[in-house]
């Protein structure tokens, strides 16, 4: 270990000590150990501080990671959507603006609607012009020129409506 790496350590045990949380722990008893059928048995690093679920939630499936979702979302087409999640009801549903949005999460008014429109063209989330909805996931992840053709598809039904033609 570096002299400045255990100077940072010291000064983090010594706040933590300050708040009455400086007890050595046991750092052996924390390594996973296997179980009979295979899997990693994990205790907490810090049982005295364990989550728990108080009051409102937010979660994201598993799947969402596993199965290629994270991987397949820019930055900021990630932060809005885990913003989405954290603000939602138990229906995925909140109506936060895009300023107020651009604000709390730090986007431009451009990537905020970058991030929207893939969001949608890649059927996470749905938006009316007022209203957010995270979705349930999707049976796969919708791949980026799939999500692009129909944004683009999105664009034209749009520019129809208002009068305008792309032939």
């Amino acid at each position: 270990m570096h002299h400045e790496d255990n100077h940072l350590w010291t000064t983090g045990q010594q706040a933590r000590q300050s708040r009455g949380l400086g007890r050595k722990q046991d750092v052996s008893s924390h390594h996973p150990q296997r179980s009979r059928n295979g899997r990693i048995q994990k205790q907490p690093l810090n049982p005295e501080r364990v989550r728990t679920i108080n009051g409102s939630f937010a979660f994201i499936e598993h799947r969402f990671l596993r199965d290629g979702f994270w991987a397949s979302l820019e930055p900021s087409q990630l932060l809005l959507y885990l913003f989405l999640i954290l603000v939602g009801d138990r229906n995925g549903l909140s109506y936060y603006s895009y300023d107020k949005i651009c604000t709390l999460v730090g986007l431009s008014l451009d990537e905020y609607i970058e991030a929207r429109n893939t969001l949608i063209a890649k059927d996470l989330i749905a938006f009316n012009g007022h209203l957010f909805q995270v979705l349930s996931l999707p049976e796969e992840v919708v791949s980026a020129p799939a999500a692009k053709n129909q944004d683009s598809e999105i664009r034209q039904l749009i520019d129809r409506v208002r009068g305008k033609s792309h032939e």
